[in-house]
């Protein structure tokens, strides 16, 4: 039998389980939420790592992304994205969440990763009927280690079909990505043996985002991660996350987040948001 841990965080539950061995290197952790209540709530999103892949057990999500109106969506998958949107919800959700890689993404998902640059996709359009089966399938499974087991299947039956990245990408975004974003362009096409311009066209069809503007997303995420956690100033976080100064850190905040640290971490206080999406409830 399956481990599932399950917690309660005041209204809502959630049952976390890990994926097959194969496929940790893509997620974490598969995550099934509900709510004991019935309240509307509207959640931000932020710019992050990760691929968010919703499926929906429960009544539909409104979805905004950068540069788009507000849109209603079952079961999707939203793509890396350079700016905030939100989701919001008329209470009572089910579902499970999933954190991607990009580079899983790209896998799982058998779609470039650059078509879905700030976009919200229903999953259907993205795997055909069949993902109307796999949420039926997870509605009727009796409990979450059922439901996870079938994710398992699902999965690697994906991941046996689904495209490899270029090993060239791949370094270049393992680079990027443990360092923070602190990694010049010209220093990840130097190590992989591309021109620039030929690293940023890959990069951003297998990722979704340029590397210049995912190192920028990466800053930002663990500039956010250490003024949570505090402890540190703002000036310090600045330079030890690759800013110039504290000004250019506030600039990168409004236009990644849509408003400045202090705003941010206010509204962030309560909810215990992430820099992709809050596990809903």
């Amino acid at each position: 039998m399956r481990p599932v841990s399950i917690e309660e965080r005041g209204g809502w539950w959630l049952a976390r389980g890990l994926p097959h061995p194969a496929l940790r290197p893509f997620l974490a952790s598969y995550d099934g939420y509900w709510e004991d209540r019935s309240s509307p709530d509207r959640v931000r999103t932020l710019p992050g790592r990760h691929v968010v892949l919703i499926l929906n057990l429960g009544p539909p999500l409104q979805v905004t992304v950068p540069g788009a109106a507000p849109a209603r969506y079952a079961s999707f998958v939203a793509g890396m994205h350079d700016g905030p949107g939100a989701y919001a919800h008329p209470g009572g959700q089910r579902g499970i969440q999933l954190d991607l890689t990009p580079l899983g993404a790209y896998t799982l998902l058998g779609t470039p990763m650059g078509a879905l640059t700030n976009v919200a996709a229903d999953l259907s359009d993205l795997l055909g009927p069949r993902a109307g089966e796999l949420v039926e399938r997870l509605a009727a499974a009796p409990d979450w280690a059922a439901r996870f087991g079938l994710l398992d299947r699902f999965l690697l039956d994906r991941l046996e079909l689904g495209p490899s990245p270029a090993p060239e990408v791949a370094r270049a975004w393992h680079l990027l990505a443990s360092g923070g974003g602190r990694a010049p362009v010209a220093e990840l096409a130097g190590d992989v043996g591309w021109s620039r311009r030929h690293l940023t066209q890959r990069f951003k069809e297998q990722i979704g985002l340029a590397p210049k503007v995912m190192a920028r997303v990466l800053r930002f995420e663990r500039a956010l991660e250490l003024m949570t956690a505090g402890g540190s100033g703002w000036a310090d976080i600045a330079a030890g996350c690759g800013y110039y100064d504290q000004a250019h850190l506030n600039r990168e905040f409004r236009v990644l987040s849509g408003c400045t640290p202090t705003e941010l971490l206010a509204a962030q206080a309560p909810q215990a948001l992430t820099t992709t999406a809050r596990e809903f409830a």
